[in-house]
């Protein structure tokens, strides 16, 4: 779906007084927006065409720090510019902060104005135009879960996080009553995503106190990408808005039930669906077969891509709906891979594996590369696992750690021939300074086992 907002458009709401401010924004490798907020009349007469932001954008931590070791930008090169190309295709408005509008930009070199390559968007495009080049169009959803408090943002970071309320006091999942404590939250969410041009389908409470879902519409996959930036912004700003907060931490308590990010998938071939074949028992194409055989031959590879952290690990849990085996079913919730709309021409294949913490543009680029790779070399796909998967033997897992999903990212040929060495290189060195850091810092559960007891 196009942004709601054309550069003419924007140029009559700036002359009539109703937008005064355009906020340009990159992803960074966590799959934040980062950016500048400009004066409107100024992006009119000049930013518009492109503006710039330090390198150090693409190689910092969560916490921003200088993360030493890069070879695409560091102190000794002396943190210079990107190029922050606004891509007028997605302006839009934002209708929960006054005034505004928003374009996403591509981050290219300063000198040559190429693309970056390690710039999510940039590895996310490339894939997408690898897929047209075989004729194909890439269509994605992304579906998020998240914890919604009671305590506003600054509080909880004020309190050291110790005292969060979940709005709701139980698991709500698809209670009408249960949720409508959250609603005032929830309802503003829907609608003033939908009214930025995000076509949210529905919200629902999820499967622990204070945990909620909102899903869009699927589109192509770079613009479900960017939807998916632009969800995660709105439900954090709409929630500070009310006096409380959100998080997307892929597991935020350890008895609580982690939040997802499951990828839905499709290739499309002249207006149609590609993944569909009535004769097939199960209408699925022999494409969509040898892609969801790609994406299972290379499900550890790219795992480092769908649980970027540590703390993504936590939340392969037995029994809490997020998977731990990476295999193919048929509508089965225990399995990394499910086949939805089975004999429909919404066939597609959804991979449960991502939690709520994924970058959307790394996630669907790996997805994407490997299932691509399936389809080039013609991959058999292996037989569906069904009954309970938590309980099924000698099948394929996904990687427990960060450390063995890095070592499988460094290690793997398909990705090194999809997105670059240099690119892959770049990503596993992000991985090694995650475990560097956890590895550094003392934890209250250490603290709590052994102050005493050592």
């Amino acid at each position: 779906m196009p942004a709601n907002l054309s550069f003419d458009a924007l140029k009559a709401a700036v002359a009539a007084g109703e937008i005064d401010t355009v906020v340009t924004c990159i992803v960074d490798m966590q799959g934040r927006l980062m950016g500048k907020r400009f004066h409107a009349q100024h992006f009119l007469d000049s930013a518009h065409e492109e503006t710039h932001c330090c390198n150090y954008l693409l190689a910092t931590d969560m916490e921003m720090v200088t993360v030493p070791g890069y070879k695409a930008t560091g102190w000794e090169a002396g943190y210079g510019d990107y190029v922050m190309k606004p891509d007028l295709a997605t302006l839009r408005r934002i209708p929960w902060a006054a005034g505004t509008a928003l374009v996403m930009c591509d981050v290219l070199d300063h000198h040559s104005h190429k693309p970056v390559p390690h710039a999510p968007r940039s590895i996310l495009k490339a894939q997408v135009d690898r897929a047209r080049a075989m004729g194909f169009d890439v269509m994605m959803a992304t579906e998020l879960e998240f914890f919604l408090f009671e305590e506003s943002f600054a509080g909880l970071f004020d309190s050291g996080y110790r005292q969060m309320t979940p709005m709701a006091r139980h698991n709500v999942d698809y209670s009408i009553w249960g949720t409508s404590r959250d609603e005032p939250v929830m309802r503003d969410i829907r609608c003033k995503l939908w009214d930025a041009g995000i076509p949210i389908e529905c919200s629902k409470g999820e499967a622990d106190a204070g945990q909620e879902e909102v899903n869009a519409r699927y589109s192509d996959a770079l613009d479900t990408a960017d939807m998916h930036a632009l969800i995660k912004l709105g439900c954090k700003q709409i929630a500070d808005q009310h006096g409380a907060s959100v998080t997307f931490m892929a597991k935020y308590h350890h008895s609580k039930a982690g939040s997802s990010s499951h990828v839905h998938q499709s290739l499309w071939k002249d207006g149609k669906p590609a993944f569909r074949d009535d004769a097939d028992a199960h209408g699925m194409s022999d494409l969509m077969k040898h892609y969801m055989a790609g994406q299972l031959a290379h499900a550890a590879e790219i795992t480092y891509f769908l649980a970027p952290y540590v703390n993504s690990y936590k939340r392969f849990v037995v029994g809490m709906f997020a998977p731990t085996k990476a295999v193919w079913s048929l509508d089965n919730r225990t399995a990394g891979f499910r086949v939805c709309g089975e004999g429909t021409k919404a066939v597609r294949v959804e991979c449960r594996i991502g939690g709520a913490d994924l970058n959307p543009y790394l996630a669907c680029a790996a997805l994407l590369a490997a299932g691509l790779d399936g389809i080039d070399k013609k991959m058999a796909l292996e037989p569906a696992i069904s009954g309970d998967i938590y309980q099924a033997g000698n099948v394929r897992e996904i990687p427990r750690t960060l450390g063995a999903a890095a070592a499988a990212l460094h290690g793997s040929a398909m990705l090194r021939a999809a997105f670059g060495d240099d690119v892959v290189e770049h990503y596993h060195h992000a991985a090694q300074w995650e475990l560097s850091e956890q590895n550094r810092v003392v934890t209250d559960w250490e603290l709590a086992r052994s102050f005493d007891r050592a």
